[in-house]
């Protein structure tokens, strides 16, 4: 039996990609007032988006507990004898130290790796697809969970926002604080680095923006995986991939959207992009 693929919902992988890789996911909690959800299970992405952007009350988050966890690891073990589980950084989230305990406390003899990825969103969710597909092709645990962990330093993501208030409230905003009170029309460029939010640069204008973001897609070598994502700009984000299609074929490229865990943070507006350079490439002007 193959090796089974656990992730937390702040992959933001598309439903038909988790069907056709197999890849299990727990959801984060998602918490208006009083109400709780379950990322993508009980609240939809367009339902999320509407209570954030029409609401007055800023959404809260949380891990998913150990029992979560222990659901899906005893269901899956039923499957295979071994299942990788990889999260969102342990600096942005207590999902990962949730999916130890769970695994410490299972029983059953599967083996379970739990892998911290450094990394959330789409730059999580290249890194899941990546163990996925080396699963399918037949890799041993050992394996996966070597290539994981050397691809976890070489996995980048950047995201353009329209504002740093949602990062701000969360209580996620990092090193990225330096942005605060910029001036009118200033786009922050953000990126994650040992799993914190760092600040890259602020530019005036969306639109110089993306094109900043493209020039430090393309000041890498050889990519061997990229993703876009949004918040609430499809189009956008569709546009910003078939540029970004100059670096990396257009087929190969993941489409995704940023579900309510993410989008609480990121905020409407968002755009993202994350890559997995090849091990000999560099970025000669990327901070």
């Amino acid at each position: 039996m193959s090796v089974r693929v656990v992730t937390d919902s702040t992959a933001d992988l598309p439903e038909h990609v988790l069907r056709e890789l197999d890849i299990t996911v727990v959801p984060l909690l998602i918490h208006f007032g009083d109400e709780t959800f379950q990322d993508g299970v009980t609240i939809s992405t367009d339902g999320f988006y509407n209570l954030l952007c029409t609401g007055d009350m800023l959404p809260k988050t949380s891990a998913p507990s150990s029992g979560m966890f222990i659901d899906a690891y005893e269901t899956l073990a039923q499957q295979t004898e071994e299942i990788i589980s990889i999260h969102i950084s342990t600096r942005l989230s207590a999902t990962h130290a949730s999916a130890l305990v769970a695994r410490d406390g299972v029983e059953t003899p599967c083996r379970i790796e739990v892998v911290d990825s450094l990394s959330a969103s789409i730059g999580l969710g290249l890194l899941v697809v990546q163990a996925a597909r080396l699963a399918k092709e037949g890799a041993s645990l050992d394996d996966i969970v070597r290539i994981t962990r050397d691809a976890i330093p070489r996995t980048e993501f950047f995201g353009v926002l329209d504002t740093l208030e949602y990062l701000h409230k969360g209580g996620r905003i990092g090193h990225a604080a330096t942005f605060l009170g910029s001036m009118l029309n200033i786009k922050p460029i953000l990126c994650l680095r040992d799993g914190i939010v760092y600040p890259v640069e602020r530019i005036r204008g969306r639109q110089q923006a993306l094109n900043r973001v493209c020039e430090m897609v393309g000041s890498y070598g050889p990519i061997s995986h990229l993703a876009v994502g949004h918040t609430t700009t499809e189009d956008e984000m569709e546009l910003l991939a078939s540029r970004l299609a100059q670096f990396f074929p257009s087929g190969e490229m993941l489409h995704c959207r940023c579900g309510a865990t993410i989008g609480t943070y990121l905020g409407p507006g968002a755009l993202g992009v994350a890559l997995i350079y090849a091990p000999d490439a560099t970025a000669s002007d990327v901070a």
